[in-house]
């Protein structure tokens, strides 16, 4: 049975510990560090953890734990240094989105990982839903042919007082806005669906949230060799009715699911009716999706207890989380210069280097308050008021 420690025990920590508690037979939450120690006993005793220990500091927890796996769930600015630690003393890593503000730090950390031997995964879980894997079987399945055009809508909504939290809002603290934070998700979608882009071109503004350096919005494009996806970033969007949409030379495809497929008249304009017949295959194709046995937080951590059991690498791994990265880097770039950026990044890239952005990215407006702590649960997903779009 593996030993787990949880790093952090803010709001995400739920999903975490949820997800664990899906093994029982597999692994056992041993050890749980905070600052607030409050905090980490509020989590123990929420979720009846009685074997596990309490820290006010993860290096208290390290050097004292034998443990085999741990999640970091700490604001993004110490991802690097705790995963680094972490991994040099053998542990292996499950370190929450994003992966660190910039790449100097992520490729510190895949160098920590080659090192060390240990497996390193950056959260992804929405490749753990059903309608993301009925859309990626869909693809896979080469019925709609070449992507022509992908359309992702990363719609969330906050209000004024969630950067009210002391370490959002600043590009030093939380590494970046909207298009760090929320639309990684989506960036990483796009990515599995499509692969990784040619080119990025982007803009950037702060719509909302007067209380905030980061962007609150964003608009990107993305070039593929012979095709383009378009990523907005937001959390100005009411309802967050979130969307991905892909146009490909038989057929378009999205989610939340809908087939079309058009044909043309001789003279090039669509005929009525349409291909009903592919419309059909791909409707079944959909329909025999076998559902997920766990999704979201438990099915990574699913793959990433039989990756360890097994020694495979995870299915999601380090590179991916450092991929994802690169292309809110280059979004960031893009929107600051006016420019469009070329992948990949190199290390002469002044966006490489840690502590690059606060430097060189502008304050949309100034923090104007710090909250140690926020009453109130966080929405991850899906919940009974608000399905999943």
């Amino acid at each position: 049975m593996l030993k787990v420690g949880i790093v952090g025990a803010g709001g995400i920590s739920d999903a975490h510990i949820r997800a664990y508690l899906d093994f029982p037979a597999e692994v056992e939450i041993t050890a749980i560090a905070d600052l607030s120690a409050a905090k980490a006993t509020a989590r123990r005793e929420r979720y009846g953890l009685v074997n596990a220990r309490v820290y006010d500091d993860p290096a208290k927890m390290l050097a004292a734990e034998p443990l085999d796996l741990v999640s970091i769930l700490t604001p993004p600015s110490t991802h690097a240094s705790l995963t680094i630690a972490f991994l040099r003393a053998g542990v292996n890593v499950l370190v929450e989105k994003p992966m660190a503000p910039s790449l100097e730090e992520c490729d510190a950390m895949l160098a920590a990982q080659r090192e060390s031997g240990k497996l390193l995964s950056v959260v992804a879980q929405n490749r753990y839903r059903d309608d993301m894997a009925t859309l990626k079987e869909v693809l896979d399945s080469g019925l709609i042919g070449p992507i022509s055009h992908l359309k992702v809508d990363s719609a969330w909504w906050r209000g004024r007082e969630y950067y009210d939290l002391w370490w959002r809002g600043t590009w030093a603290s939380e590494g970046g806005g909207c298009t760090l934070n929320h639309a990684i998700h989506h960036i990483d979608l796009t990515m599995w669906l499509m692969g990784r882009p040619k080119a990025v071109s982007a803009m950037l503004t702060n719509a909302q949230h007067d209380n905030a350096e980061v962007e609150d919005l964003s608009v990107a494009i993305f070039e593929y060799d012979r095709s383009l996806a378009e990523l907005t970033s937001s959390v100005v969007h009411h309802g967050e009715e979130q969307a991905i949409v892909i146009h490909a030379q038989h057929a378009r495809v999205s989610q939340p699911w809908r087939a079309v497929a058009d044909v043309a008249q001789s003279n090039g304009f669509p005929a009525d009716g349409g291909n009903t017949a592919l419309v059909a295959r791909l409707d079944a194709l959909a329909a025999a999706h076998r559902p997920l046995a766990h999704t979201l937080h438990a099915g990574q951590i699913g793959d990433v207890i039989e990756a360890i059991g097994t020694g495979r690498p995870p299915a999601i791994t380090g590179v991916d989380g450092r991929n994802a990265v690169e292309v809110v880097t280059a979004v960031y770039q893009a929107g600051i210069e006016r420019r469009t950026v070329d992948l990949p990044l190199s290390e002469d890239s002044p966006y490489y280097r840690s502590g690059a952005l606060p430097a060189l990215a502008p304050h949309f407006f100034e923090k104007t308050a710090s909250v140690r702590e926020q009453e109130g649960d966080i929405i991850v997903g899906a919940s009974p008021t608000r399905p999943q779009q």
